[in-house]
């Protein structure tokens, strides 16, 4: 096999969120994207060509913080087209002062696509490469200042030196603005966009020479092709001045939103900047954040008073807000996830999910971080979050894109912790904060019919069944959802295939390079594989039935091509060990237990509280897994999932058969789908005559 990308012919099958955005498509055009004439402050248009998703193609935002352009470039293959997002954020892609810090990305010392996050060359490839999985790149965009004065004087990660007014051969100290003190009162409009923030050196956005500049800068980017831009600290730059900046533009009409902090009683507000784009509506995360610290229940309100829909960006977090607390954020947990679902269910806005990395110093740059360079993102390192890979976003956003602009209705709510609402016949969806599961039935106006629960599983283990009245009953899991859409009717599950990979080669690392079918070839070296269990790594692949053909490398050049004919991998498990390809998995096989007898069949029950004490990583999840039909029967993708909401202690209540004897054993689940059992033989449970039985148990 020889190792390069295979792309075939796709055909274009365009979706559209808002009939507004049918006017904005992007259509490819060479090395860049081009655009008919849009109206401002449109939402993301779906990007050209549709490339096929199972979850559809829509206009979700996915903020990947602090990636790197090869680790972007690798995940819009393997993740992000797959799973159906539109758009892919990247962070700014200028030089910059060196630092590992993350905020010295957004100190521009030039405009050369060269930072510690990769090289022109590099950028280029990657939006490349999104492209042909579908997936636009959206820059973000530093336009309000440059290095601050603080620094003094130096060289940027590309080499360009800098100093207090002075970047040879851009600016000069004419280009800054007269006021040099730092912001005091952002009551004050002058000072809020003359002024400096945090010591940064405030352009003269208001001349002809600064606004070529700046607008020659963004073009660079369209050449590239880039679809779109963020606008970093737009708030402090006068609106007029972005408009100007924009209508120089070899594409003025290219999609773009304005990051303008909103505030009660100041001057400078987010309406202000519609007329050349979208606006970042930051009211929408501080009042989910206060819906989950309060009563969740004022999520009916959330968008009253606040931007037009059809011109908001709104986000649960993004890497300012979950820094100062403004916001919910990862370290929530389960109330985090509960969030991105709500984010992807309801109506209001353009949603943008946020993926980052862990901290506790807040100024700390991305994990390995130097003062030149960032090591590539990888979702096998917990201190990456890795929230497009969780299944409860990746199954939220093919019900975004499926329910399209469906209106909000049968709202529903207990007062308290508990909501429900429906996107017209498109979808419904039911959120759960209460400490334990809620069971209750839902009124909805979808068609009578079984629908797979995409919150709980890609594979459709779990279904709910609409009644020709429209209700249907579920037990809504403690700090967790139910969702259901029209494009994901029960009975046809998604089928996979998880390859197991043995690591007796030793390498560093492990990737699959592989192509579903006679699909697309992942980009080289293909994609992560996750550690499994002792001596294993895996990759649960979506196959829709069709055969895997892959390949396995150390991402440096080292290949196992089964002697250039590759393997051809089949099946729901496979594992490949010394060139030899065997059905099933070889991490704590599926149990064999020893036959016992068949319990009498008896009309009585009673509860098994399931607990175990099990650490776990972001992104992992605990599961209890059984000889039970209702515990799977052995198979873990119809496992059942345990509540962390006493973290370490992963806890669900089932009921069984009353006098029966189970066998079970606890699994942990990662965001990319790896199983990994539990050590030991298989756990026996008597369950009993009636009541709860309460089990403490501790992974092994």
């Amino acid at each position: 096999m020889t190792a390069t990308t295979r792309t075939p012919a796709r055909a274009a099958r365009p979706r559209r969120r808002r009939a507004v955005a049918a006017l904005a498509a992007l259509l490819v055009a060479g090395a860049g994207l081009t655009s008919s004439v849009a109206p401002t402050g449109a939402a993301p248009p779906v990007p050209q060509p549709v490339v096929p998703s199972a979850n559809g193609r829509g206009d979700v935002i996915l903020n990947l913080f602090q990636w790197t352009w090869d680790a972007v470039a690798r995940e819009c293959s393997s993740t992000i087209g797959p799973a159906g997002f539109g758009y892919v954020q990247v962070s700014p892609p200028q030089e910059h002062v060196t630092g590992s810090q993350w905020w010295t990305s957004y100190q521009p010392v030039s405009y050369r696509v060269e930072s510690k996050l990769g090289t022109r060359d590099e950028f280029r490839a990657m939006v490349a490469t999104c492209r042909a999985a579908g997936v636009g790149v959206i820059a973000d965009a530093v336009l309000n200042h440059t290095t601050g004065a603080d620094r003094g004087s130096g060289t940027g990660v590309a080499g360009s030196s800098f100093g207090v007014d002075s970047f040879p051969g851009i600016y000069g100290a004419a280009d800054f603005n007269d006021c040099r003190s730092n912001i005091a009162n952002y009551g004050d409009r002058y000072q809020v966009q003359n002024c400096r923030l945090v010591s940064l050196q405030d352009l003269r956005t208001g001349t002809s020479y600064v606004r070529d500049r700046l607008a020659g800068y963004l073009n660079d980017l369209l050449s590239l092709g880039v679809a779109g831009f963020r606008i970093d600290a737009a708030k402090h730059i006068p609106a007029a001045d972005l408009a100007a900046i924009k209508s120089r533009l070899t594409n003025p009409d290219v999609f773009w939103v304005h990051e303008v902090i909103g505030a009660s009683g100041e001057p400078v507000q987010p309406s202000e900047y519609l007329g050349s784009g979208d606006s970042h509506e930051f009211f929408y995360g501080r009042r989910l954040k206060a819906a989950f610290d309060g009563n969740l229940a004022n999520l009916r309100t959330i968008a009253d008073g606040l931007l037009p829909s059809s011109s908001a960006g709104t986000f649960v977090d993004n890497h300012d807000t979950e820094r100062n607390g403004e916001t919910l954020s990862y370290k929530r947990g389960a109330e985090y996830r509960l969030a991105n679902v709500f984010l992807l269910a309801h109506p209001y806005g353009a949603p943008s999910v946020y993926s980052g990395y862990t901290w506790d110093d807040k100024d700390a740059g991305a994990p390995g971080a130097s003062a030149t360079s960032v090591p590539d993102a990888s979702c096998a390192d917990s201190r990456w979050v890795c929230t497009q890979r969780w299944t409860e976003v990746q199954g939220m956003v093919g019900f975004h894109n499926t329910v399209g602009s469906a209106p909000l209705v049968q709202w529903t709510d207990d007062g308290s912790q508990l909501v429900g609402f429906g996107r017209g016949d498109r979808g419904y969806v039911a959120l759960n904060d209460h400490d334990q599961p809620v069971t209750r039935t839902f009124q909805t106006s979808m068609p009578a019919g079984s629908y797979c629960d995409v919150v709980a599983s890609a594979t459709c283990a779990s279904t709910v069944t609409v009644s020709s009245s429209g209700t249907f009953t579920a037990t809504v899991p403690a700090h967790g959802a139910v969702a259901i859409h029209v494009g994901r009717p029960g009975g046809q599950p998604t089928a996979s295939t998880t390859v197991y990979y043995a690591t007796t080669p030793g390498w560093s690392a492990y990737r699959i390079h592989h192509r579903v079918g006679s699909g697309a070839w992942t980009a080289v070296p293909g994609v992560e594989m996750a550690p499994a269990c002792t001596g294993w790594v895996s990759r649960e692949i979506a196959t829709g039935g069709a055969a895997v053909t892959a390949a396995f490398t150390n991402g440096t050049g080292t290949w196992d091509s089964n002697g250039g004919r590759d393997y051809t991998l089949i099946g729901a498990a496979v594992r490949v060990a010394g060139g030899v390809v065997t059905p099933g998995s070889p991490c704590g096989t599926t149990p064999t237990p020893t036959p016992t007898p068949t319990p009498t069949p008896t009309s009585s029950s009673a509860a098994v509280s399931f607990g175990v004490q099990a650490t776990t990583a972001w992104g992992q999840n605990v599961f209890v897994v059984g000889d039970a039909a209702v515990l799977g029967g052995w198979d873990p993708a119809r496992a059942v999932p345990l509540s962390p909401a006493a973290y370490p202690v992963w806890r669900a209540s089932v009921t069984l058969p009353a006098g029966s004897t189970v066998q079970y054993k606890y699994v942990r689940k990662d965001a990319s789908g790896a199983v990994t059992w539990e050590g030991g033989t298989n756990r026996t449970v008597t369950v009993p005559s009636s009541g709860t039985l309460t089990l403490n148990d501790t992974w092994r």
